[in-house]
């Protein structure tokens, strides 16, 4: 099978994700809850399956809904706008520094937090009014599996999160065999989430992992954190084939030469701009081989011929 077809089949298995997962919970009877160490090392025991779950952040919303439990969710955050029946959830407003209190008044019996440092006081807070808790890194692919595997756990359905574990590595591992069989040269991409300063990614994002499952390569792999300020200069200096935008509108094209020395960036003056969907991209889920899918096609799409391609040079 061609790298073509071999990419258009494997949106059939994406699909198959989630689908799976909700077989599984529909084949299982709900077992109580079973004992678990949250990422924050803490051992959790709930005296019972959780009938009414608050997520506070868009990845593990996506993941209650991947497993299944959608219709346990209680509580979501402004910003989880995935898969649409999300919504239809109350919002308790953000998943940073959260409304503990607009949080309670859901009646949880069980919140999935964030493991941001940020969300300190909130956690100490729910413990005092004896609401569950399970804090929960979510920022590489590791993550999405570990925390499927968690959440079902805790909300009885182990089998539903081994099926979405199982699903999610196969459709990667497809999407991976038709990225090598384009053998393509591996881009150098720019990735740009803000402009002033500019602000990208580092080797410790989940984009990072992104773009490598697609066949790319971070031009600032050598920022070790998942984000970093830089400056326009280095951009410059890394010969960035392509540049790519997070956006919330995808619709509407990102005029990058408009910005104060931009034009001085190739990929920018040549048009080699590409517009990504922030929900899709921006966040580990279930969704990670779809991006990982749609990235490659689109890269091959934009990629400059070989006398134009960036040098080599560089991080």
């Amino acid at each position: 099978m061609t790298a073509s077809r071999q990419f258009h089949s494997i949106r059939s298995l994406i699909l198959g994700v989630a689908a799976c997962a909700v077989a599984a919970c529909a084949r299982e009877a709900s077992r109580p809850a079973q004992a678990f160490t949250d990422d924050w090392g803490r051992a959790i025991a709930l005296d019972s399956t959780p009938r009414r779950i608050v997520s506070l952040s868009p990845a593990s919303t996506e993941i209650v809904f991947a497993l299944g439990l959608g219709e346990r969710l209680v509580g979501r955050t402004t910003w989880c706008d995935y898969p649409a029946a999300a919504r239809a959830v109350p919002d308790v407003g953000n998943g940073i520094g959260p409304n503990v209190e607009v949080v309670a008044a859901t009646h949880p019996d069980l919140v999935l937090l964030y493991a941001s440092e940020a969300n300190r006081q909130a956690l100490a807070r729910f413990e005092e009014l004896r609401i569950p808790v399970a804090v929960l890194h979510l920022d590489r692919a590791l993550d999405v599996r570990r925390a499927a595997q968690a959440i079902a756990s805790l909300a009885g359905r182990p089998s539903a999160g081994d099926s979405l574990v199982a699903a999610f590595d196969s459709t990667l591992a497809a999407v991976r065999q038709a990225v090598a069989l384009a053998e393509r040269r591996p881009l150098r991409v720019y990735v740009d989430v803000e402009a002033t300063p500019p602000i990208t990614v580092g080797s410790g994002s989940y984009l990072t992992e992104i773009l490598a499952e697609a066949g790319a390569r971070n031009v600032f792999m050598d920022i070790r954190a998942p984000s970093g300020t830089v400056s326009l200069e280095a951009i410059v200096q890394r010969h960035p084939d392509v540049v790519l935008v997070l956006s919330s509108d995808t619709t509407r094209a990102q005029d990058l030469a408009s910005r104060p020395g931009w034009s001085a960036v190739r990929a920018v003056r040549e048009g080699r701009v590409i517009v990504v969907d922030g929900s899709l991209y921006g966040r580990p889920s279930p969704r990670m081989p779809l991006a990982v899918r749609d990235l490659a096609q689109r890269l091959a799409r934009v990629a400059p011929p070989p006398r134009a391609a960036g040098r080599e040079d560089g991080p």
